[in-house]
């Protein structure tokens, strides 16, 4: 979010190249799925999913 902002939508195709601590290698993150599918359960979040959303200003959280 720091990078494109909170308010942009993230395209369902879209991947993102991470570094993860236990890889050496950068791993491929589906970020579009990653998004639309919380999205799409909101209702069924936990009140802690929920905060854990919110707190980098996803907006519908």
């Amino acid at each position: 979010m720091e990078r494109e902002g909170a308010h942009r939508p993230v395209p369902s195709g879209h991947s993102e190249q991470i570094a993860a601590d236990s890889e050496t290698e950068p791993v491929t993150v589906k970020l579009g799925v990653w998004i639309s599918n919380p999205r799409a359960r909101r209702d069924k979040l936990t009140a802690e999913q929920h905060t854990a959303l919110a707190e980098p200003g996803v907006e519908w959280a």
